[in-house]
């Protein structure tokens, strides 16, 4: 392992889902000296050793290289989930947004870049079996985030022939959900009036169960773990991140105490489409599509490259998610600020 003491860390999207996470792992890291978090709207959360600078990476104003200069390592977080409706925005922040980062890691002489890919990178693949990190990263192209997601490893593919000195860390993890981010995900998948309250196993008598709705889970904390074990290691290349087991219909059902019933995949799409085409539902049937071909990601290269392994399961991630929801739970970020409905 690399010393890491007294390392400078510039963490983009501080203040969000994932970035909280990092930037409190980050702190509590002995050989971490310092934290600079970028955000759009710098919070008044004081974190150890961090200082808040306010950058829009999407609107092309902010002179990143300055913020980066001085930086052993540079973890690139920040993404806009929303407004799904309107794909040309997410791109400037994302993609667009995305390659001003990277090329201001690279002029500002920045040693070490941390990318936040994700699940949602790879091309179509199976339910039966996990695959590993040369699984196609092509997306799926009818979903905004997937789409956006396997744009930036091919301007990364790029960025690393031309910048072999860089060392470049890929991380793809699962779905990540925690406690406090239950607010903030409640508002960009189910819409700002969806009760909390409703989020209760109990109430659920039947689970509809969807041809290829099998999925994975991880707590964002232990995905922190990893990206914290990125800066202080030599690694580099591609990660995947998630917790056993898999979730589906059956998994949930015999935690809930619930029946699960077996819904067609047009049927279940043809309700998220009604309700997105009614403005009632934030999340696109585009998105429900990419989630149903999914691959099962193989997170053996972390668990032997990085040390790493989830300290969660996946069920007991969805149960703390669950309880969240239905406290209205969040953080002192304005990302992740608590909102109780119903």
């Amino acid at each position: 392992m690399t010393s890491s003491a007294g390392r400078h860390i510039v963490v983009t999207g501080a203040t969000g889902n994932v970035g909280t996470s990092v930037v409190k792992a980050l702190a509590e890291d002995p050989g971490i000296g310092s934290i600079t978090g970028l955000a759009r709207r710098t919070p008044d959360w004081a974190p150890p050793k961090t200082q808040w600078a306010a950058a829009d990476i999407g609107a092309g104003r902010t002179q990143l290289a300055d913020l980066f200069a001085g930086a052993d390592a540079v973890v690139h977080l920040a993404w806009a989930f929303q407004p799904t409706r309107d794909p040309a925005r997410t791109w400037r922040t994302n993609v667009l947004g995305g390659i001003r980062v990277f090329e201001a890691v690279a002029a500002a002489g920045v040693p070490v870049l941390v990318h936040a890919s994700s699940v949602g990178a790879y091309a179509p693949g199976p339910k039966d079996r996990p695959v590993d990190e040369s699984w196609p990263t092509h997306g799926w192209p009818d979903a905004a985030y997937c789409r956006e997601k396997a744009y930036l490893e091919r301007a990364l593919d790029i960025f690393e022939r031309d910048h072999p000195e860089i060392r470049v860390v890929r991380m793809r993890p699962a779905f990540l959900f925690k406690r406090e981010s239950a607010s903030e995900q409640r508002r960009i998948f189910g819409g700002r009036l969806l009760p909390g309250p409703l989020a209760r196993p109990e109430l659920l008598h039947f689970l509809p169960d969807v041809p290829g709705l099998r999925v994975q889970a991880l707590h964002t904390d232990d995905a922190a773990e990893a990206y914290r074990l990125a800066v202080a290691t030599g690694v580099r290349g591609a990660f995947n991140l998630a917790a056993d087991p898999p979730l589906d219909a059956g998994v949930l059902a015999e935690r809930f105490g619930a029946r699960p019933v077996r819904l067609p995949r047009t049927a279940a799409r043809s309700a998220i489409a009604a309700a997105w085409g009614l403005h009632l539902l934030p999340a696109s049937p585009h998105l429900f599509d990419a989630v149903l071909r999914l691959p099962l990601m193989d997170c053996t290269r972390a668990h032997e490259e990085l040390g790493w392994r989830a300290s969660r399961t996946s069920t007991e991630v969805l149960d703390e998610f669950l309880e969240g929801m239905r406290e209205g739970a969040g953080a002192a970020t304005e990302p992740m600020r608590g909102r109780k409905v119903g």
